[in-house]
C-alpha cells in the first residue's frame, strides 16, 4: 500500500510502545523511568498526517510499470478477453525481476499517524498499516 498525507489507515498488527517518558518542554535532560508501556490493538483506525519516504525508494520506470500493471490485471482481469489478460500477464512476468530488484533496495517509508483517539504515532513503519 502507498501511503499519502490524509488516508485514513488501520493497524494491521497489536503495538507495544515503550521507552523513556519525558514531558513536553520538560528542562531535564535526563529522561524518567519508564512508566509502563502502551498497547495499541491491531485495528485502531487514524489518519496519515506525513509520509517520510526516502528520495532514493521511488521505483524506476520498470518498478512503476510493473505496479501498475499488476494493479490493472487485479482489478479488471477478470473482464479482460482471454488473449488481452494473457497478454498482460506476460508483461508482468517479463517486468517481476525489476520489480524484485527494487523492493530489495528500497529503504522503509515510514508515517506520522494520528489516531482517532488522539494518539500520535511517529515513524510507523508502512507495512503495519492497511487502508481504512
Amino acid at each position: 500500500m502507498t501511503l499519502t498525507q490524509g488516508l485514513r489507515v488501520r493497524l494491521a498488527v497489536d503495538l507495544r510502545v515503550a521507552g523513556a517518558v519525558t514531558a513536553a518542554g520538560d528542562p531535564a535532560e535526563e529522561p524518567a523511568a519508564v512508566a509502563g508501556a502502551l498497547l495499541l490493538g491491531a485495528g485502531a483506525e487514524g489518519v496519515v498526517e506525513r509520509v517520510d519516504e526516502p528520495e532514493e525508494s521511488r521505483p524506476d520506470a520498470e518498478a512503476a510499470e510493473y505496479e501498475r500493471l499488476v494493479s490493472l490485471l487485479e482489478s479488471f482481469g477478470a473482464q479482460m478477453p482471454p488473449a488481452s489478460r494473457e497478454r498482460l500477464e506476460e508483461q508482468v512476468r517479463d517486468l517481476e525481476p525489476a520489480w524484485e530488484a527494487y523492493r530489495g533496495r528500497r529503504p522503509v517509508v515510514t508515517a506520522r499517524v494520528r489516531l482517532d483517539g488522539g494518539l500520535v504515532l511517529e515513524r510507523v513503519r508502512a507495512d503495519v498499516l492497511t487502508g481504512a
